[in-house]
């Protein structure tokens, strides 16, 4: 089986801020969105937990794991869709003249500038890292976590339900939500 969760929640998070690569950690309330998690899936068995470089997800795995015996792997496939020069920016839904406005009302026309990731970029490397890791582990029999965030963990959810580019955030989960994929 393959499970994908979001990280648990950060003070960006609660201040609506584009948050992408910018290494935000978790605040009390993730913290503890990861403990109960940790207890409302305790019976789902995992073998390895692969998990993005970014201290919000690694510390929502750590959490999440903590009284298993599971191997944690780092790696930089899994980070956060990259914001550039929007990162930090807040309220972007209220700002249609910000170009992240319109990659999350309409995704189709997005198109990444001022060093922002675009979807074709995003959907290259998780789709590099489910061909190359998640896909063999399953095949294997294995129970496999992935620890990420809202962007990319949807761009690999709509990749095996075959959601389109226009409906990209109908999967968008919510916080320390545990999705099963396959």
């Amino acid at each position: 089986m393959l499970y994908v969760m979001r990280h648990g929640k950060t003070d960006w998070n609660a201040q609506y801020r584009l948050q992408g690569g910018t290494d935000i950690p978790l605040n009390e309330e993730g913290r503890e969105m990861a403990r109960e998690a940790a207890k409302r899936y305790k019976d789902i068995p995992i073998d390895v937990c692969y998990v993005s470089p970014l201290q919000r997800a690694k510390e929502t795995a750590e959490l999440f794991l903590e009284g298993r015996n599971v191997p944690m792997i780092v790696d930089d496939r899994l980070r956060e869709m990259g914001f550039g020069i929007y990162e930090g920016t807040d309220h972007v839904y209220e700002k249609p003249d910000c170009p992240m406005y319109t990659m999350f009302k309409d995704p189709i026309n997005y198109v990444a500038q001022g060093g922002a990731e675009s979807f074709e970029e995003l959907f290259a490397r998780t789709g590099e890292f489910l061909k190359e890791v998640a896909e063999p582990l399953v095949k294997e029999g294995k129970n496999m976590l992935i620890v990420g965030h809202g962007a990319m963990n949807t761009s690999i959810i709509n990749r095996y339900r075959n959601i389109p580019l226009q409906n990209f955030w109908d999967t968008l989960c919510k916080n320390c939500e545990l999705v099963k994929l396959f």
